[in-house]
């Protein structure tokens, strides 16, 4: 079975406000999740704003250094593996997806106002979709809502 893969652009809300929402959504589903950043040093300060996102919410996660990675609900890296069997992938910062066929889900989060970050979602795209993997694009409206553009 094909993963299902979403792309969120990302443009009236940043990254460290949406993606603690995405991830209560996956551990509510009884997914684990694996969130992909590119450096080690982005997934560290990741990391830390989910310690301190929300005073009424607690997100039970850890960095890949953590010497129980593999037990962690929502685990952070800057790598391609997927030490705590997590069955949905986040790539956030432009991290470049491997494999994702042994995924339930990958979600790709860029930021819409960085041509940068837009091409290489374009990329992944094509990749995506070459690979068989059935793909979504949602875009953020002016409410911050997400809207299914295709």
């Amino acid at each position: 079975m094909p993963t299902e893969v979403f792309f969120y652009h990302l443009e009236h809300r940043s990254l460290e406000s949406v993606l603690p929402e995405l991830l209560e959504r996956t551990l509510e589903r009884g997914w684990r999740a694996v969130v992909q950043t590119s450096t080690p040093e982005r997934a560290e300060a990741l990391e830390s704003h989910l310690w301190t996102y929300s005073d009424e919410s607690f997100l039970p996660h850890a960095t890949d250094r953590d010497t129980r990675a593999a037990r962690q609900p929502v685990l952070l890296t800057s790598g391609a593996d997927n030490p705590n069997s997590a069955q949905v992938r986040f790539l956030v910062d432009g991290a470049e997806a491997g494999d994702l066929s042994a995924y339930t889900r990958a979600v790709f989060l860029f930021d819409g106002r960085s041509d940068e970050a837009v091409a290489s979602a374009r990329k992944q795209w094509k990749a995506v979709k070459a690979a068989g993997h059935e793909a979504t694009y949602w875009q953020q409206n002016e409410k911050g809502r997400w809207e299914k553009k295709a």
